[in-house]
């Protein structure tokens, strides 16, 4: 991460780089080696050295690892190499423990019982079918696997085993898998790929709306539109928090995090003056829990994204959520009350 390097020799650091936004180009990692002897002699010394030549946008690496003068081994990467890697060893990251997390933890204890997954899809029908119909309810739930259907598809795109889609009454589905992502670009996909297949689906009902006038499609494209926009605040661990942190852990230096700082200053200010009260404050908490984490961004084995992967992922982001809120403005303004009732969440 901006060229922070720890080079590790049977499980001991023998050579360190910092970080620093600067640190690209040659460098080369110089250390000793003692081997020892059978009898009382003095045991041999080796000198190694293991020569680094590093671009972070694009990202490419070439090495070379010399003992004295004789090249020992030597080799590239690139993205596609970092993204199909297993960490060796990452550094362990203190975590606050939280209500969130330990419900995380819970399903993934639970999670390796098929039955699990029958009785929550029965819970959450249940759980819908008291807020809603029973025929909402089905067509909530088939959205719901279709937003983490989406998270599936860009998980089997990076070549990771899944394990399935959990549905959890009230909060939504979780799509599991045991692998770990290696590079920041795989989690803005994997994240934001839900909400996207959310929007088709969102999409789809207002069409069939149009063609039948049947209230019902343009009620499940608006409280579809609604769930997978809470999916985007930036908030972990919903899908926008991944996509933002992912974002702004990936500028190297201050002005990217007084670009990431405006850029949410900005989206409060339109929040709050388009009347998306709640929007607008969870934008701010989500925001801020970014901020104060950027400090820690060199401790994670992740590939940062390079400038153009950061104003892709940004522009994607914004033209989804856009196009989510444009849905539930739409619906909002045919009188109906109960079309109206997810934009007056949002203003609440």
């Amino acid at each position: 991460m901006a060229g922070w390097q720890q080079l590790f020799w049977g499980g001991t650091v023998v050579a360190v780089k910092h970080a620093s936004a600067d640190n690209q180009g040659p460098y080369t990692h110089t250390f000793e080696l003692t081997t020892p002897v059978a009898d009382e002699g003095e045991p041999n010394t080796i000198n190694i050295s293991l020569e680094i030549d590093l671009t972070w946008q694009p990202f490419s690496l070439s090495y070379r690892l010399l003992q004295e003068q004789n090249v020992l081994t030597e080799g590239s990467r690139n993205t596609k190499d970092i993204e199909q890697q297993v960490p060796v060893k990452t550094i362990e990251v203190k975590r606050k423990v939280s209500m969130v997390g330990l419900a995380s933890l819970g399903f993934k204890l639970l999670k390796s019982a098929k039955v699990i997954k029958v009785v929550l899809a029965g819970a959450s029908i249940a759980a819908y079918s008291w807020l809603f119909s029973f025929q909402f309810a089905l067509a909530l739930i088939a959205c719901l696997v279709f937003h983490e259907y989406g998270h599936i598809k860009a998980m089997k795109h990076f070549g990771m085993k899944t394990k399935g889609i959990y549905l959890i009454p009230f909060m939504g589905g979780l799509a599991m898998s045991d692998e770990k992502i290696n590079t920041r670009w795989q989690d803005v996909v994997i994240s934001i790929m839900g909400p996207c297949f959310g929007l088709i689906m969102s999409v789809v009902a207002l069409i069939a709306y149009w063609i039948t006038g049947e209230a019902f499609f343009a009620g499940l494209a608006a409280f579809n539109a609604l769930l997978n926009l809470f999916n985007l605040l930036p908030i972990l661990p919903l899908d926008g928090g991944h996509i933002l942190k992912s974002i702004s852990f990936s500028m190297n230096s201050k002005a990217g995090l007084i670009a990431c700082i405006a850029g949410a200053a900005i989206g409060v200010y339109l929040s709050y003056s388009l009347g998306l009260a709640l929007l607008g404050f969870m934008l701010l908490i989500g925001s801020a829990e970014i901020v104060f984490e950027w400090k820690t961004r060199h401790q994670s084995h992740l590939l940062p994204l390079d400038r153009y992967g950061q104003i892709f992922s940004a522009a994607w982001y914004f033209l989804t959520v856009g196009a989510l809120i444009a849905i539930i403005w739409y619906l909002a303004a045919s009188g109906d009350e109960i079309l109206a009732l997810p934009l007056k969440i949002l203003q609440s």
